[in-house]
């Protein structure tokens, strides 16, 4: 396991300071590792050797591995490669929001990997229910091919918590055949009690779907002002006996036909999209979330080995690159990108111009557990549909 030998109270901008002054030559490997703590680190930047991720200290993988992640968002041939490598079994849940993959794990469920959102990374922390990454169980993972934006989320107390998945959006989707495009949160609930009613889905998860009523009402995506929030409350209400579903596994009633309009992910748009055309996507251009999804070990994981054996086969660029390819999402990692096709590169649903980026809010790490957007995310969820 990587833990700081010295420096215990670096924090996430002075890692990455003295990681861009290591980068351009300004301070030596030796600088790097003492000041940090990182010691394993070395294995990634320089040729040390590297410990084998089959196994650590005599440990074997055994035999099942489980993981909590989003759904649509892996190629199922990753994980039967896994299994025939390593024969370990791969277990998927599928989560629909952070909180409530916390609530899972404070009431006892230990599943080996998570997949959290760049703001959930520091309340897990906080609650020490995460486990320091160990760097030399992973040589797939290459601090290099992250920009600062993507590794800062991850680093706690001088060590990597959480390694970069992917990126993304969060926007509107609808069906061409049956609306308009919609370019606005404002838009999306007109017409989810209008032309869409009865064919609308929302995401069940409070940080978009309280998050989009804000922005529809002109206020900011990780507000927590009371009055703001009950407006927002009101708002979702209001909406709840238009919608077809309450549901962050959105893809199947979009594809049939069932839905016409919903809260999307950018990757599952990508995903939609590629196969049925007329589903769009689009940006909301009165604002909502950005994201970074990422590779987590929670503490009280039963098969640490064999969840950081996943996390380095998941992180391989070829690897990496197939899944895009399939999951739809933005690449962090700038090995995969050279992997990945032009019209891949090309789409504006994977890879937005930088401008439609402009009014996104990252999520806040104190939104995740604000007990006003709690109650009001469990009012709508009870409210009559």
């Amino acid at each position: 396991m990587v833990k700081q030998t010295k420096s215990t109270d670096i924090d996430a901008e002075g890692l990455m300071t003295e990681f861009m002054r290591l980068k351009r030559g300004s301070v030596s490997r030796r600088h790097f590792l003492a000041v940090t703590g990182l010691g394993a680190a070395a294995l990634m930047i320089g040729g040390t050797r590297r410990t084998s991720v089959a196994t650590s200290e005599g440990s074997p993988l055994g035999k099942r591995v489980t993981l909590a992640t989003w759904p649509n968002y892996h190629d199922p041939q990753t994980f039967e490669d896994f299994t025939a490598r390593y024969g370990v079994e791969v277990d998927v849940s599928i989560i629909g929001s952070n909180e409530s993959t916390m609530q899972a794990l404070e009431s006892g469920r230990a599943w080996d990997i998570i997949v959290p959102t760049q703001y959930a990374i520091g309340p897990y922390f906080r609650r020490d229910m995460l486990e320091p990454l160990d760097l030399r169980r992973l040589p797939n993972f290459d601090l290099n091919a992250h920009a600062d934006r993507f590794l800062k989320p991850g680093v706690k107390a001088g060590a990597i918590y959480a390694v970069p998945k992917n990126a993304g959006t969060t926007g509107i989707a609808c069906n061409t055949q049956h609306l308009d495009p919609v370019k606005s949160w404002r838009g999306f609930f007109d017409s989810a009690m209008t032309h869409a009613s009865g064919k609308t889905i929302i995401h069940d998860y409070q940080l978009t779907a309280i998050g989009g009523a804000l922005v529809a009402l002109g206020y900011g995506f990780n507000s927590l002002e009371p009055t703001e929030l009950e407006q927002a409350g009101e708002l979702l209400i209001q909406a709840r006996p238009h919608l077809l579903a309450i549901d962050s596994d959105y893809q199947p009633a979009m594809r049939t036909g069932e839905a016409w309009l919903t809260m999307c992910w950018s990757n599952d748009a990508a995903q939609m999209h590629r196969d049925v055309p007329e589903i769009a996507f689009d940006i909301a251009t009165d604002g909502g979330e950005i994201w970074t999804d990422y590779y987590a070990v929670p503490a009280a994981a039963h098969n640490k080995p064999a969840a950081h054996a996943l996390i380095n086969h998941l992180l391989h660029p070829e690897i990496a690159a197939r899944e895009h390819l399939i999951h739809g999402g933005t690449a962090t990692d700038s090995r995969v990108r050279a992997l990945l096709p032009d019209e891949i590169l090309e789409s504006r649903i994977s890879y937005p111009d930088e401008a439609k980026l402009t009014p996104l809010e990252f999520g806040l790490a104190i939104v995740m557990t604000d007990p006003t957007r709690a109650e009001i995310m469990n009012r709508f969820r009870a409210a009559r549909g």
